[in-house]
C-alpha cells in the first residue's frame, strides 16, 4: 500500500498528489511514468511523474478528473492509502548535453514539461517555459514553472491572462529571436504538440515530444500504445514516452486515440464492473 502524504487542487479539476514511494523516488528521473490502481477491482491507468524528492522517499502525480478512476482517485485524501503504485516505467527524457532550451506544455501537459525544465534549469541550461492554457481559470503550476526557468512565457486562448493566442505564437517569436535553441519539449494535447513540431521544423531545431497514447500493461506486451516513429512501429511504454517530434506520425496517434471515443461517452444501458453495477 502507498500512502497519500500531500493533496493539493490546482483548479477544479486538476489535483497534485504526492504519495510515499522511495523505491521511486530514488530511480525515477524526468520523463517517466507510474503506474498506479486503487483497488483490487480497480484499473490501470498511467501518470507521469510531475516531481519527486528522494530524500523523503516522495512521488508527486498531476491529474485531471475526467474518468472514473481519476475522480475516485481525486476523492482520496491525506493519509488515504493506494494498492499499486509501480514504477519508474518509460525511458527517461535525454537531457545531457542541452545548454539552451525552449520548454512547452499545454494544459496538464504542463505537469509533465515541469520536471524536465526544473532538470536543464538545476544543470545550469537556460531555459525559456512556455505554457498554454485555455483561460486564466485553469492555469496550473505557475510559480512552480517559474522557478524552473529563466523565463516564463504564460498564452491563453481567450487572452483572460497572458498573451492572447497560443502557444506556437510565442515558440514562433523565440525562435526568430534567437537561432541558438539545442532543444525545444513540447508536451500537451496532440494538436499542440503537431503545430509545435510543424514549426520547429521550419526553424530545424531538435523537437522532442512525449506521447500518451492507449497504455494499458506498461511493459510492451499488451501493444495498445503502439505508434509509428519515422515509419517504424514504437510502443510509447517501453521505446517512449519521448520521441523525436519530426517522425512521429500525429494524424495516425490522433486516430487511435479517438478509437474508444464513442464507448467513453454516457450509455444508460451499459454495464461497467469498475462502477460497481455488477459483482466484481
Amino acid at each position: 500500500m502507498y500512502k497519500i502524504v500531500e493533496k493539493r487542487a490546482l483548479n477544479e479539476a486538476v489535483t497534485l498528489m504526492s504519495v510515499h514511494a522511495p523505491h521511486i523516488a530514488r530511480k525515477v528521473l524526468p520523463g517517466q511514468f507510474i503506474i498506479l490502481r486503487l483497488d483490487e477491482y480497480g484499473e490501470r491507468i498511467p501518470l507521469t511523474v510531475a516531481a519527486y524528492d528522494r530524500k523523503a522517499g516522495e512521488v508527486t502525480i498531476v491529474f485531471q478528473a475526467v474518468g472514473r478512476t481519476t475522480k475516485m482517485l481525486a476523492a482520496l485524501d491525506v493519509g488515504d492509502d493506494i494498492l499499486d503504485f509501480v514504477g519508474p516505467l518509460g525511458r527517461p527524457t535525454e537531457l545531457e548535453g542541452v545548454h539552451k532550451a525552449i520548454v512547452i506544455g499545454g494544459g496538464v501537459g504542463c505537469a509533465i514539461a515541469y520536471p524536465q525544465a526544473r532538470f536543464l534549469h538545476e544543470q545550469g541550461a537556460t531555459v525559456k517555459v512556455v505554457a498554454g492554457f485555455r483561460s486564466r481559470d485553469i492555469v496550473i503550476l505557475e510559480e512552480e514553472m517559474k522557478a524552473a526557468c529563466d523565463e516564463l512565457l504564460i498564452a491563453t486562448d481567450d487572452g483572460s491572462y497572458g498573451r492572447h493566442g497560443f502557444v506556437t505564437d510565442l515558440l514562433r517569436e523565440l525562435l526568430e529571436a534567437d537561432s541558438g535553441y539545442d532543444l525545444v519539449i513540447a508536451i500537451g494535447p496532440v494538436p499542440m504538440m503537431k503545430a509545435v513540431c510543424a514549426l520547429t521544423k521550419e526553424y530545424a531545431v531538435k523537437t522532442t515530444v512525449s506521447l500518451n497514447p492507449i497504455m494499458i500493461d506498461g511493459t510492451g506486451m499488451c501493444g495498445g500504445c503502439r505508434v509509428h516513429v519515422g515509419g517504424e512501429l514504437k510502443f510509447a511504454c517501453v521505446d517512449g514516452p519521448d520521441f523525436d517530434g519530426h517522425l512521429v506520425d500525429f494524424d495516425e496517434l490522433q486516430r487511435r486515440n479517438a478509437i474508444y471515443r464513442a464507448q467513453e461517452q454516457v450509455d444508460a444501458n451499459h454495464i461497467c464492473r469498475l462502477a460497481g453495477e455488477i459483482d466484481a
